[in-house]
C-alpha cells in the first residue's frame, strides 16, 4: 500500500528530528522546536479560526515564568514544571479569550494587545518574575533518571513534547472540531445558521492554542534556564506573526518552515549585524507580502496542484 505523501513527510522530518544532534547545535534545534511549536499554536488561531491575536507572547511568558518559579522555587520535578506552566497559559487564555471573543476583526486584535501588554506591566512589576532582570539559573532537573543538565538527554524529551503537540493540532485540524472551525474562518455567518455555537468553538480553539502557546514558553525556560520579559513583550507577538506568514498561514507545515528560517537568520546575523536584524526581518515580511502570499509552503503546495493539474489535463 503507497503512503500518501504527506505521511512521508512527516516520517522525513521525524527521522531528521532524531538525527539532528548529530550534525546541528542541540540547543540550537531546541530553540526552533519551541518557536515552531509557538508558531504552530498561533497557526491553529489565526489560519484555522480566523482570529488574529495580537497578544499571543503572554501566554508564551505567561508559561516560561510559572515553569522556572515551580521548578527553582518551589522545586517541584520537571514534568510538574511543564505541566503547571502549560496549564497557567491555558488558564490566562480562557480569560484572555472570554473577553476578547465579544468583539471581531480588528478589535478582537486589539483587545488581545491591550489585554497582554497589561500582562507585561505586572510581570516586570511582579517580585517572582525578577522584572526587568528575568528568572535566572532555573535548573533542568532530572526525568526518568536521565540528568536534564545534558542537552542530548533535553534534546530528545524537547522532540517528544514537539512531536505530541504537532499530532494533537494536526487531529483537532482534520477532527470534526476542526472542520467547524475552518467553516467560521470561511462565513462565520453561515456557521451560526448551521446551529453551531460560535461563541463556544471559539473560545475552545483560542485556549487550546494558549495552552500549546504555554507549552513552548515552558520548554523554552528549560532550554535556556531562565524566564525574561522578552518572553512576554509585543515584540514576540510579531515575530510569531511573521514566522506564520512566512511558513504559510493555514497549513500544517507552514509554521515550521517559517520558524525554522526566522530563528536560524538571527542567530547567524544576531553578531554580524547587531541591531539590523530587525530590519531584516521586516524586508522579509515585506518581501513575504508582497510576493508569496500564500507563504513558501502554501505557494509550494499551490504549484504541486498545478502541476498535477496540467498532468491530468
Amino acid at each position: 500500500m503507497k503512503l500518501k505523501l504527506s505521511t512521508l513527510g512527516y516520517l522525513a522530518g521525524l527521522v531528521l528530528l532524531l538525527l539532528a544532534p548529530a550534525y546541528a547545535y542541540p540547543v540550537l534545534v531546541m530553540k526552533v522546536l519551541c518557536f515552531a511549536l509557538f508558531a504552530c499554536a498561533f497557526n491553529l488561531l489565526l489560519g484555522y479560526t480566523g482570529l488574529l491575536s495580537f497578544g499571543h507572547a503572554v501566554f508564551l511568558g505567561t508559561a516560561a515564568y510559572v515553569t522556572g518559579h515551580v521548578i527553582k522555587v518551589w522545586e517541584l520535578p520537571t514534568l510538574a514544571g511543564l505541566a503547571l506552566g502549560t496549564l497557567s497559559a491555558a488558564g490566562l487564555g480562557w480569560v484572555i479569550g472570554s473577553l476578547a471573543i465579544r468583539s471581531k476583526g480588528i478589535y478582537f486584535a486589539m483587545i488581545t494587545l491591550a489585554l497582554s501588554q497589561l500582562m507585561f506591566f505586572v510581570f516586570q512589576q511582579a517580585q517572582f518574575t525578577g522584572g526587568d532582570d528575568g528568572l535566572q539559573r532555573v535548573p533542568r532537573g532530572t526525568l526518568f533518571g536521565l540528568d536534564l543538565a545534558n542537552d542530548n538527554h533535553l534534546y530528545y524529551l524537547v522532540v517528544a513534547l514537539f512531536v505530541g503537540s504537532f499530532w494533537l493540532i494536526h487531529r483537532t485540524i482534520h477532527s470534526p472540531f476542526g472542520q467547524v472551525l475552518k467553516a467560521i474562518r470561511e462565513n462565520e455567518a453561515r456557521a451560526v445558521s448551521l446551529g453551531y455555537d460560535v461563541a463556544k468553538y471559539k473560545l475552545l480553539a483560542f485556549v487550546l492554542s494558549a495552552g500549546i502557546a504555554g507549552l513552548a514558553g515552558s520548554i523554552k525556560t528549560l532550554v535556556f534556564s531562565f524566564a525574561t520579559l522578552g518572553d512576554a513583550h509585543w515584540h514576540t507577538s510579531g515575530e510569531v506573526v511573521l514566522m506564520t506568514l512566512l511558513g504559510g498561514l493555514g497549513t500544517v507545515f507552514g509554521p515550521v518552515v517559517g520558524a525554522t528560517i526566522i530563528v536560524t537568520l538571527q542567530n547567524e546575523l544576531a553578531d554580524k549585524v547587531g541591531s539590523l536584524v530587525t530590519v531584516i526581518m521586516g524586508v522579509i515580511f515585506v518581501v513575504c507580502v508582497l510576493a508569496f502570499r500564500r507563504g513558501i509552503v502554501g505557494e509550494g503546495i499551490a504549484l504541486y496542484h498545478r502541476m498535477i493539474g496540467e498532468k491530468a489535463g
